[in-house]
């Protein structure tokens, strides 16, 4: 676990040394110099938002201990490694919820997608945790479908609770280990994808391919946590080179990957 965090502080280190601090100022393409300058570094907030967050308060503080399932893939950050074990909510939270600013950021992102598709989106997420993120997803339209994935049944209760409060209807959950739901599952072609599940080589290469095949040109896949341990940033170096991807973005925390065949093939390290 220190091995993880001491690999992570000097791959933040080495991000700030060769990314770029731009709103958008040397991306080529004009679709991503759009993407960057007016929705990744838009400063605007939304009503739904302090709804949102009001629930990630109350998960920050709730005293209730639950159990929790790994089937053996590291798919929950800061696991102790253990089949099943209990944690407080609150540590839970704490410990494995994505930012607020990377959350908001999807957001606008699905915001932006909706209004350019001018139908209802199709969006995948592989690791529900407390359905944070997967709020964040949803709430930009409510014709959007949001289909989640994750292996423990007390995260899903919980994360089911957190959409009952805020009203958002257009989630629906898939229990079970991922990377057998994943298989059985018809997916539709899919819009936007958020992977956020096993933090291993093997498993997020297998989830980009699964994906990979429901997807279109337009069609952005986000993987959080890039550069979590050495196999995560080996994998997100995997994808990088893979023929469909056209472009990538990396903000550290999480990667863009694009489709579209008109993008100049660039590979861009920026800030959030």
């Amino acid at each position: 676990m220190i091995q993880d965090y001491l690999y992570r502080a000097w791959a933040y280190i080495r991000h700030l040394f060769t990314s770029w601090n731009t709103g958008g100022e040397g991306i080529h393409s004009p679709y991503l110099f759009y993407l960057v300058r007016l929705i990744i570094r838009d400063d605007n907030h939304y009503y739904s938002w302090a709804a949102i967050e009001q629930r990630r308060e109350a998960m920050l503080r709730a005293p209730k201990l639950v159990a929790l399932t790994d089937y053996g893939t590291g798919g929950q950050k800061h696991f102790n490694g253990t089949a099943d074990c209990k944690r407080l909510v609150s540590d839970i939270a704490r410990s494995s919820l994505t930012p607020r600013t990377d959350a908001q950021v999807f957001f606008r992102i699905v915001n932006w997608l909706s209004h350019e598709a001018q139908r209802p989106l199709h969006i995948v997420e592989l690791g529900t945790n407390l359905g944070i993120t997967t709020a964040y997803l949803a709430a930009p339209d409510s014709r959007n479908t949001v289909i989640t994935y994750e292996g423990s049944h007390s995260l899903v209760e919980m994360a089911q609770l957190n959409w009952r409060k805020l009203n958002l209807n257009n989630i629906r959950v898939v229990e079970g280990n991922i990377d057998d739901t994943l298989k059985q599952q018809d997916l539709p072609t899919i819009d936007l994808a958020y992977i956020d599940a096993n933090h291993r080589y093997t498993p997020t290469l297998h989830y980009f391919d699964t994906l990979k095949q429901v997807s279109h040109n337009k069609t952005i896949i986000i993987i959080d946590d890039i550069h979590h341990n050495p196999e995560m940033e080996r994998a997100w170096r995997t994808i990088c080179q893979q023929k469909e991807v056209t472009s990538t973005m990396d903000f550290f925390h999480f990667g863009l990957v694009f489709f579209d065949p008109h993008y100049l093939h660039r590979h861009y390290r920026l800030r959030c």
